[in-house]
């Protein structure tokens, strides 16, 4: 989807996003309904009944602002709420309303996810609100989610039902969407195998105010072939990422050395799945190129290859499974399989504020691990070709899933020294 997209007719955005949500997982087939409001009070909305897996433009329903119909299905059944907002809140002009397993888990032991798990949730997300429960598709219905919307809120568990944003725009509305399940999914997760921690707001404020520097821009920037080849490798590995659910809408660098220490890097502000070639930002001599801000980690990806000549890909991410592990401080022990320990060996756990400019440190940039989790933030996975780094976090997130689920059967039993011993001489010696 553009990142423009006033100039994406509404059907086109709705079907876009509600494929997304249905191909995550974060949905089912008769499941969710999206809407948008447009600039002369038209409201565009899926229509009820209809498969979600398979919505095509021409399926959606445009109520008009007299109370037209037009469209060949009915509009979602959930439309009265859908209106009951945009008449509390003329600043949203695009809803979400879905039932992620995550935030339904939340919705059904009727408590509110604490979004200070990560440490950019809180502002994408905002203070979340609570709606009691009501029949789905009454007036009630419409009136508790209005109320909610109209105390602020652009976020709200609805009990016993599942969750319901509201957004400037479409992509607005999608990326709290995406970060509140994250949240949600990282703290059922982690809790399956310890106690989640949670970050301060003073934290948070900090993480905010140390990412703000921002390198000079170049005078010229040249684009050759082999540069441009690596812009499309890196938009192809963001897109799988975000498709494979290891990285979200509103999170996640990935960067190719291009030649010595310059590189290639995502930008910072963009939403992920809508990242084109044209958006990559080249650094080189430590300048950015000019009109782009790089991505706010572009400091750290710079150290890590100035500091290790071997390293030449960099994927810098958030995925539920390794996150459980970075919100808890527990140790991922990678001694699950034979091919886990072999691509990653040890997997350490860096303190939250290591990561922050002021103090460049060493255990991150330094002979730099193939997986590193820093708490409440991130995991940083480095290598040489760009999809055997992706490889390399998806074997992380598979490892870490793993345990996770087999917490409840029983104490893992890692691979003994002997079997690892056996391991290295076979393939690292």
């Amino acid at each position: 989807m553009s990142k423009n997209i006033k100039l994406i007719h509404p059907r086109n955005q709705i079907t876009e996003v509600i494929s997304r949500i249905y191909k995550r997982g974060m949905t089912t087939t008769s499941g969710g309904n999206i809407s948008i409001i447009d600039e002369k009070g038209d409201i565009w909305v899926t229509p009820s009944a209809v498969d979600k897996g398979s919505l095509r433009a021409s399926d959606i329903i445009c109520v008009k602002k007299d109370g037209t119909i037009i469209g060949k299905h009915k509009p979602s059944s959930e439309f009265p709420f859908h209106k009951a907002i945009y008449e509390s809140r003329p600043d949203i002009k695009s809803v979400i309303h879905a039932h992620p397993p995550a935030l339904v888990s939340f919705s059904i032991v009727r408590q509110i996810p604490n979004t200070n798990i990560i440490s950019q949730a809180k502002h994408i997300c905002g203070p979340i609100g609570y709606a009691k429960y009501e029949i789905p598709g009454s007036e009630e219905l419409g009136t508790v989610i209005a109320d909610e919307f109209k105390k602020g809120f652009k976020a709200i568990i609805m009990e016993n039902h599942g969750t319901v944003l509201g957004g400037s725009d479409l992509t607005d509305a999608y990326e709290r969407f995406e970060a509140l399940e994250f949240c949600a999914s990282t703290i059922l997760y982690g809790s399956q195998i310890g106690t989640p921690k949670y970050l301060t707001d003073h934290q948070i404020d900090q993480f905010e105010a140390q990412a703000t520097g921002v390198l000079p821009e170049m005078n010229e920037t040249k684009y050759s072939s082999d540069e441009v080849e690596k812009r499309l490798e890196i938009c192809n590995i963001v897109k799988r990422s975000c498709e494979q659910g290891l990285m979200i809408s509103s999170y996640g660098t990935v960067s190719m050395r291009w030649k010595d220490n310059d590189f290639l890097i995502t930008p910072t502000g963009v939403n992920r799945w809508d990242i084109s070639v044209d958006d990559i930002v080249q650094i080189k001599d430590e300048h950015r190129e000019a009109g782009k801000l790089p991505s706010r980690a572009a400091w750290i990806h710079q150290e890590i290859y100035n500091r290790n000549p071997n390293v030449n890909s960099i994927i810098m991410t958030q995925s539920p499974y390794l996150m459980a592990f970075g919100v808890t401080g527990e140790y991922l022990n990678v001694r699950t399989i034979p091919e886990s320990w072999i691509f990653l060996q040890d997997i350490n756990i860096v303190e939250y504020g290591h990561h922050f400019r002021t103090s460049n440190n060493s255990e991150i940039v330094d002979n730099c691990a193939t997986a590193l989790i820093i708490e409440n933030d991130s995991v940083i996975i480095t290598g040489d070709k760009l999809l055997q780094t992706f490889d390399y976090l998806e074997v992380a997130e598979f490892s870490a899933k793993s345990i996770v689920l087999g917490h409840s059967l029983g104490q893992m039993e890692p691979i003994n020294d002997e079997q690892v011993e056996e391991l290295r001489k076979k393939f690292l010696a």
